[in-house]
């Protein structure tokens, strides 16, 4: 043999050396894992699936009996509640309608935005029945469920008369027509009073809270304190989630959020419309809630309404700029209605410190001076501590009127 050839061969040994050295057995084939099955909703939630005309979907009922409390609110309390009661807020458009035929309804959704790619995934309405305060949710398990669950809610909605929704007129009732029409079926809230609670508790509540979202009128009003609950943002991450893995277990935050949402929207109507139907009977804790609805009672142009809560709002130790500014409106109302000594008085007050109204205080005295008491120089005076304070072309103007005025004799009668 060779050199060359003895090389080759002690070279080919080497090589095998190495391959044995750093190969690997054949990896068995793993041993398969007993998979679980996956968690129907029925495991986690009393419901049952429904079946109707356009396929399947899940729905589930809660019952908060009546004995139950809210906060400070009583579940029996809202049976009682008068059927005139929301006449007032309404604008006249709901008209003795009973609390039995009143639904309160609330979604949750793939999305915070709206639009055409948003679903409602869970839809509650509840409802006032002689048992207590019942949650009904209608729930799409999979997107292909959504029609089933909109033509369930279609026929679960025409028992009622007055639909109770808190921002639903902005987010929850847009959302749903779309998705009704994005199925090719009829949207049902043409048949029913929309009232959105939304309005009404920011009447009342917006100049004392920073917010007026449910969740913090629930805690701020009713005394409730939440606990675990998921924040919205979340809500649509979650359900993504469910859709990926199946396990329904991580809904279970979500459907107690949806129905706490809507027994509080419940509770706060059993507050914020009395207070619009009754004001002499509403408990008003605070000055500026009296602020928020005078102001509704003058646009609603119940003037004499609104003076007696402006005034009374004025007893209840008010924030020194809402003090000021209630008493401007105070004034402004008196001279509507012809009560200018009333008025006099009050912009006199105004005009005497030092306030964010005392500049047009003392334009409302030079206008009363110069037009009804004929007193220039009084007026011209009032024209004068305008100007130092709130200086424009148009007081200038009205300064330069009355120097002139005063400078002209008056004309002698002849008898």
């Amino acid at each position: 043999m060779s050199d060359f050839q003895e090389q080759l061969a002690h070279l080919r040994r080497r090589i095998a050396k190495i391959d044995k050295k750093f190969s690997r057995p054949n990896p068995r084939s793993p041993i398969p894992k007993p998979q679980s099955p996956i968690p129907a909703p029925e495991d986690w939630l009393h419901g049952e699936e429904i079946r109707t005309k356009h396929g399947v979907h899940y729905e589930t009922e809660k019952l908060y009996e009546r004995q139950r409390r809210h906060g400070s609110i009583g579940i029996v309390d809202l049976e009682d509640l008068p059927q005139d009661l929301l006449d007032p807020i309404s604008n006249g458009q709901i008209r003795g309608v009973p609390p039995a035929k009143w639904c309160f309804l609330d979604t949750e959704t793939t999305g915070l935005a709206g639009g055409s790619g948003t679903y409602a995934f869970l839809v509650g309405v509840g409802r006032i029945t002689p048992q207590g305060f019942r949650v009904r949710q209608f729930f799409m398990r999979d997107f292909g469920e959504e029609a089933s669950l909109l033509s369930a809610l279609t026929e679960h909605l025409k028992q009622f008369e007055v639909l109770i929704t808190y921002n639903g007129r902005t987010f929850d009732q847009p959302l749903l027509e779309t998705r009704f029409r994005m199925v090719r079926q009829r949207p049902p809230f043409s048949a029913l009073e929309h009232l959105d609670l939304l309005f009404g508790a920011r009447r009342l509540w917006n100049l004392r809270f920073d917010s007026c979202r449910l969740v913090d009128l629930e805690n701020q009003i009713l005394g409730v304190e939440r606990q675990g609950d998921l924040p919205g943002e979340m809500i649509p991450y979650v359900y993504f989630e469910y859709v990926r893995t199946r396990e329904i277990f991580r809904l279970m935050p979500v459907f107690h959020h949806n129905a706490i949402d809507i027994l509080t929207l419940a509770c706060l109507t059993a507050i914020v419309p009395r207070a619009f139907h009754s004001p002499e009977q509403a408990e008003f804790s605070h000055g500026a809630e009296m602020v928020g609805l005078a102001r509704w009672w003058r646009q609603a142009e119940q003037h004499e309404n609104a003076l007696a809560l402006f005034r009374q709002a004025i007893e209840k130790n008010l924030p020194d700029d809402l003090m000021f500014r209630t008493l401007w409106d105070i004034a402004a109302l008196e001279k509507k209605l012809g009560r200018e000594h009333a008025a006099l008085a009050v912009l006199t007050d105004l005009a005497a410190s030092c306030n964010p109204w005392r500049g047009a205080a003392f334009v409302e005295l030079a206008k009363y001076y110069e037009r009804r008491e004929r007193n220039y120089a009084l007026a011209l005076e009032m024209t004068r501590s305008a100007m130092e304070l709130e200086p424009s072309e148009a007081l200038e103007r009205r300064a330069a009127r009355l120097e002139k005025r005063m400078g002209t004799p008056k004309t002698s009668r002849l008898i």
